[in-house]
């Protein structure tokens, strides 16, 4: 019996900084990777070592924009404050007969910013403003369903819609 083959195809995205739209202004943006820190488990009358996950290393990422915007630089300034990201792009899905099926992709991000680019200068080329930034909180819905969310200041981890820490959070008292 043949399998059905389908397949996702992502090629571009808006981002929207504080509510306001920058579209058109990124050339190119990095998310935060979700990446779990794993300590080393070895004992007497064990014949090997393992990991445990212990907790979320941080997240970091960036904003490369294509020229110098003075609201953006202006936002990139305050190192003191969060800020609101969206990152939103189009899925499309495809298969023999062609694309059959397009959703929204919308990644939320608490971040702050690390400092201001002051760019990178050359000859005959758009100046590089690259802005880089830490992340206390992510959001991933994909065609209106919750696919992942992490915030490292409020002890919350889902996958799916699932808690993952929720026996974690009861356990400790908060």
């Amino acid at each position: 019996m043949a399998t059905k083959i389908s397949v996702n195809n992502v090629v571009n995205a808006a981002i929207y900084l504080n509510g306001n739209s920058f579209l058109g202004r990124a050339e190119e943006v990095k998310l935060p990777e979700i990446t779990a820190i794993m300590k080393e488990h070895k004992a007497l009358g064990m014949v090997g070592k393992f990991e445990l996950p212990a907790g979320f290393d941080k997240m970091e990422g960036e904003i490369k924009w294509n020229s110098f915007y003075e609201d953006a630089m202006r936002v990139q300034g305050d190192i003191f404050t969060y800020h609101s990201i969206q990152c939103r792009s189009n899925v499309e899905t495809y298969s023999s007969p062609g694309r059959f099926r397009q959703g929204p992709l919308v990644t939320f991000l608490t971040i702050q910013f690390k400092g201001s680019p002051l760019g990178e200068f050359k000859q005959h080329e758009g100046v590089g403003l690259t802005a880089k930034f830490s992340c206390t909180y992510i959001k991933q819905v994909l065609a209106g369903q919750e696919k992942l969310e992490l915030d490292v200041l409020a002890n919350i981890y889902k996958v799916d819609g699932v808690d993952l820490l929720a026996d974690y959070r009861a356990n400790i008292g908060s």
